[in-house]
């Protein structure tokens, strides 16, 4: 089991990561709620552990962005909010299930488990399309209009997080992020890779899918003006 903790309380994380790490899981955390969205967005895990109080972007609006994005991983919220109204602000924002603190980490995983059964039995998204793009999440390959494209690692990690959010844009500073972390390179090696991307899928192709939003960030998405670059 792959699990994402998105939890500011540094003491909490530890727990969680002795307990579950203890009984064969892998998990990734995440301090605040912009990291959280990211790595959900970006990685595959079987379930996210998502607190409700976060810096940068509280619990709610990430979960209720990572559902706009057709992310269905299952998410399990964290809370001392215990109030009706509260948990169900939690649910209408897309979580699968309520544990509020303090919990016992018994309970915790049991729930997980349960949250996993339940996702073994819905249709997991193996595809990503825009236009007549396709990347196949299980293979990594990629095809444009049926033919085979051959792409460079980071082109495609570019191009994974770009169709995940399509139609939206996806700022600089997020790209970069999910290419080299905290630590960008000295230049602008994001527009290199953009510009390899853009060969690449774009090409001689009549329509094009990958746009730059100035002051924004990129985009792939079917627009109508797709002829413009």
């Amino acid at each position: 089991m792959r699990l994402l903790i998105v939890e500011d309380h540094p003491p909490l994380v530890a727990s969680l990561f002795a307990y579950f790490e203890a009984r064969g899981a892998r998990l990734d955390a995440a301090p605040d709620g912009v990291v959280g969205l990211h790595l959900a967005v970006t990685q595959s895990y079987d379930a996210v552990v998502l607190d409700w109080m976060l810096p940068r972007m509280e619990g709610p609006a990430v979960l209720k962005t990572m559902r706009e994005r057709g992310i269905d991983t299952p998410v399990l919220m964290l809370t001392a909010r215990d109030q009706l109204p509260d948990k169900l602000t939690g649910f209408r924002a897309g979580a699968d299930d309520y544990l509020t603190k303090p919990f016992d980490l018994a309970e915790l995983e049991v729930r997980l488990e349960a949250l996993l059964v339940r996702a073994r039995g819905r249709t997991a998204i193996r595809q990503l399309e825009v236009g007549d793009l396709r990347l196949d999440l299980a293979t990594l390959e990629v095809h444009r209009a049926g033919e085979l494209l051959h792409l460079f690692p980071a082109s495609r990690k570019l191009l994974q997080v770009l169709m995940m959010a399509s139609p939206a844009a996806v700022s600089r500073r997020e790209l970069e992020y999910a290419l080299w972390g905290d630590e960008p390179p000295d230049g602008d090696m994001l527009r290199s890779h953009i510009y390899e991307l853009r060969r690449s899928v774009d090409g001689n192709q009549p329509v094009k899918l990958i746009h730059t939003l100035p002051r924004i960030g990129y985009r792939v998405a079917v627009v109508d003006d797709a002829y413009a670059s």
